[in-house]
């Protein structure tokens, strides 16, 4: 047995913040208000409905998730966050068309109390959204940070929470590279008040939720928390993180074949990928600005996963594509296209072909559900600072500048379930199985 960390128990209420209440932040919260009341499972969930093995296979400890670390009860959660419309959770989510009308019938009354706070929106970083509603209009980014901070402490008074997290459920924003203006926290404050055009809505809501001591997730590939002056910020004031990129669709196929086309030493001469979906993400990715931003997330996942450069025969030369098309009739329900061309024993060639058709928004609300319930529970394990063990949900993981970000959705797993064990005093698995057999 490890030394189990200290760990405040999970008492009160958890606030969950989403800035952006589109169609996955509504079908999060719509999903969680549904479950609680019994009206569904909360499949794709690990907090909810996955199991952990703790000590040796033939001990047979396999606890649910949720009933070996000290998660907060969905009964606790209260819901909030922001969008540049002012739709309640109830409007926005038909508007989505996501979810069927009368699987929200008994829920209707609870989403149309979640009203969205007016927005940090610029349409410099988010072109192709029109006609918003409700946009902040501080004289500049500090005044707007300040205004999302007086936000929160509304929040949590009205609500009546003892604690908050927040995830990004916002739209994704033009490319950008890190700048000077992100290389320490005290020029970037400083560049928030020179109301300096390199910084982007989403840096201000981490900013701002980090200052008042809210963990945070970055659920889109966004420049966002990946910066110099977000990780002092969170070393500084003792807050966990985690991002990027909600790990769904087509990236989610790929973290589970690709590892899989490995372990058997199968070489790849080309991927090819294509996406089309009609829902807000679709519109926004429309922009070649903001689908840079999303191509750069995705096409990093096949070379940490492969390792060109320890296997150049099999992997040295791979032709990657991904292209997204927007294609409104298709709203929610995403398809993902994926050619993969392989070799196997003498070169000889062989094709994978799938089609993926998925609802975006279902895949992503478990994830956002998670990391609120996991980040929480850093908090009150004293954790701070990138939280590496919840890569299992991100397309392009944070990581420690030493090392290449871990995007294999197996070893993710076991990162996760190890660090959970590790934190309750639990012994970590390493699956080496000779303690079963007799080796004299």
């Amino acid at each position: 047995m490890t030394q189990p960390s200290p760990i405040t128990p999970a008492e009160g209420k958890l606030g969950v913040l989403t800035p952006g209440m589109g169609a996955v932040a509504t079908t999060f919260v719509a999903g969680v208000l549904a479950a609680r009341k019994g009206y569904a499972q909360p499949t794709g969930s690990l907090t909810q409905l996955s199991h952990i093995r703790l000590g040796k296979r033939d001990e047979d400890r396999n606890p649910l998730i949720k009933d070996f670390v000290p998660l907060a009860e969905l009964d606790d959660l209260e819901f909030g966050g922001w969008d540049p419309y002012s739709d309640d959770a109830y409007t926005a989510a038909m508007k989505a068309g996501v979810l069927d009308p009368r699987h929200v019938e008994g829920i209707g009354d609870e989403l149309r109390a979640v009203k969205p706070m007016p927005a940090v929106f610029s349409s410099r970083w988010i072109k192709n959204l029109q006609n918003v509603d409700q946009v902040k209009d501080g004289a500049n980014h500090m005044d707007n940070a300040e205004a999302l901070m007086e936000d929160i402490d509304r929040f949590r008074a009205e609500k009546n929470v003892d604690r908050l997290v927040a995830v990004f459920c916002g739209s994704t924003e033009a490319y950008e590279e890190p700048s000077d203006v992100h290389l320490d926290l005290d020029t970037f404050e400083q560049a928030l008040k020179d109301n300096d055009e390199a910084i982007t809505p989403s840096q201000i809501y981490a900013y701002a939720c980090l200052k008042m001591g809210v963990p945070f997730a970055n659920g889109a590939p966004s420049l966002t928390l990946d910066v110099p002056a977000m990780l002092e910020l969170a070393s500084q004031e003792g807050v966990p993180i985690a991002g990027k990129d909600f790990k769904t669709g087509q990236t989610l196929m790929k973290t589970m074949i690709a590892p899989g086309l490995k372990a058997r030493m199968l070489g790849i001469n080309g991927w090819f990928s294509t996406n089309i979906l009609g829902n807000r993400d679709g519109e926004v990715l429309d922009d070649p600005e903001s689908f840079r931003s999303k191509e750069v997330s995705k096409l990093g996942v096949l070379e940490h996963i492969l390792q060109p450069d320890l296997y150049p025969d099999l992997y040295g030369d791979i032709y990657h594509k991904v292209r997204i098309n927007y294609y409104p009739p298709k709203g929610d329900d995403k398809e993902g296209w994926d050619h993969i061309d392989i070799f196997g024993w003498l070169g000889y060639p062989m094709q994978i072909k799938i089609d993926f058709l998925c609802k975006d928004s279902i895949l992503a609300a478990p994830i956002v559900l998670d990391l609120a319930l996991f980040l929480d529970l850093a908090a009150r394990a004293g954790k701070s600072g990138i939280q590496e063990w919840l890569s299992f949900y991100f397309k392009s993981p944070l990581h420690a500048e030493s090392v290449y970000p871990e995007n294999d959705l197996f070893i993710q797993l076991t990162k996760l379930k190890n660090n959970l064990r590790h934190m309750m005093g639990e012994d970590l698995i390493t699956h080496l199985g000779t303690e079963y057999y007799d080796e004299s």
